[in-house]
């Protein structure tokens, strides 16, 4: 009973909403504060009211229109350019006030003023836990109707919005946990008071990790490395550092050169799936590499790139991750990543696990969010922007062959912040 009671007890109400991957790819990692290891679901938790679960329905339903539309010539574009301008980021300089409140953020405010999340607020306040949120609008939710617990809220991108600021942002009570130096002082332009700022880092799977001492992801980049630098290009400009953080580097690594391509949570971009594994056929044939394809728990795309694969007649050495669960995907993708070498995916959230040492090939960004995430990852050194997936076959064993990705991967690895999720479990506990 003792055990029990200690395993239900939970450190922390994680709070998330299943509008992509994004703000649930980030709550994953924290489970284990959560009581029972459950994330609460905002938008989508037994016995929400009709009328909240309806707002969230539509909110949902309307950007992954968008997102689909965007692809469309010409009209899809300026439809999706309209709606990201009310979702946009400012230029970062000039050093300015920022904290004057923009549409979106009247926008909730307004339905929050009207009821909206105060069936949510009153179910967690049975428990005074201290609430991490991965998305604004719980966050605002819980401040609006008292309560009376810390409320923290952890930013997902590299560089966010003013709708992350709640409207009285020097007034409020609510904590952020910053991913980034620039998320951190974005927030201040907004108005946020510094001593409710914490530098943080993006919360990443301690099973890719191994705690503080890196075991598993040392391990893991090691067998990298030598696919990633096949003509050791890399290895002898850099050998002193690779040894200093890695010791005494294997003989040959523990899987093939395996590139995996990740899709997003509104399926956008599938089609760059089979391009890549249509320009790599014949490697992909002779064994040469493997492909990952990531469908997420979106039957469709994996109905998709089945059928695609059938077509090109590839049915060795392409694997697809798909689950119907979110968190049994979470599980395999982060499990699949240990075996490897590059992702290639748009800017998401998962720009942050570069610092997996996984060098990342950049697909376009979708909306404001995503091009400052591609400018960090550019910037960092973590990641390269995608030439044309037609011609993969010709470019990328050009920059496997001059050491690009290797070099990507050990930036990240040493640059980037590994440590998120023991920073933020530090910070609750």
């Amino acid at each position: 009973m003792a055990d029990l009671k200690k395993k239900l007890s939970g450190k922390a109400w994680v709070v998330a909403v299943d509008m992509g991957y994004g703000h649930q790819r980030a709550a994953f990692p924290l489970r284990e504060l959560a009581p029972s290891k459950e994330i609460v679901t905002a938008n989508n938790y037994p016995e929400i009211p009709e009328k909240d679960r309806q707002i969230w329905y539509n909110s949902k339903k309307y950007y992954d229109l968008i997102s689909r539309f965007r692809r469309m010539p010409v009209v899809g574009k300026i439809v999706f350019g309209i709606f990201d301008w009310f979702q946009e980021i400012k230029d970062f300089y000039p050093w300015r006030d920022l904290s004057k409140p923009n549409f979106q953020l009247k926008q909730n405010f307004s339905l929050i003023s009207r009821g909206w999340g105060k069936d949510l607020v009153s179910r967690l306040k049975e428990r005074k836990l201290p609430i991490i949120s991965t998305f604004f609008t719980p966050a605002f939710m819980a401040e609006f109707f008292n309560y009376p617990g810390e409320i923290y809220c952890l930013l997902c991108d590299t560089d966010v919005s003013r709708a992350w600021a709640p409207l009285n942002p020097r007034e409020s009570k609510i904590k952020y946990l910053a991913p980034t130096v620039r998320a951190a002082e974005r927030m201040k332009l907004y108005g946020v008071k510094p001593e409710n700022i914490f530098l943080t880092g993006f919360p990443l799977p301690l099973e890719n990790i191994g705690g503080k001492n890196l075991s598993i992801l040392k391990k893991d980049l090691k067998n990298r490395l030598l696919n990633l630098d096949p003509e050791k290009r890399y290895f002898k400009m850099y050998k002193p550092l690779i040894e200093k953080y890695l010791g005494k580097m294997p003989i040959a690594s523990d899987h093939p050169l395996t590139l995996m391509f990740a899709v997003g949570g509104a399926g956008a971009q599938k089609d760059l799936g089979i391009k890549i594994v249509k320009s790599l056929a014949d490697k992909i044939k002779r064994g040469e590499m493997k492909i990952i394809l990531v469908a997420g728990v979106r039957q469709e795309v994996k109905d998709y790139f089945e059928k695609e694969l059938g077509r090109l007649g590839i049915k060795k050495n392409v694997e697809i991750i798909f689950e119907e669960k979110i968190n049994d995907y979470f599980k395999k993708f982060n499990l699949a990543l240990r075996k490897t070498d590059i992702l290639w995916t748009k800017p998401s959230e998962l720009s942050f696990y570069s610092a997996l040492a996984l060098p990342i090939i950049i697909a376009p960004p979708i909306g404001s969010q995503e091009k400052f995430n591609k400018q960090w990852l550019l910037r960092s050194g973590f990641g390269i922007a995608q030439e044309n997936p037609k011609h993969t076959n010709q470019w990328l064993p050009y920059w496997l062959k001059r050491g690009y990705l290797a070099e990507c991967a050990m930036e990240g690895f040493i640059e980037g912040e590994k440590l998120g999720t023991l920073n933020i479990k530090e910070i609750i506990l």
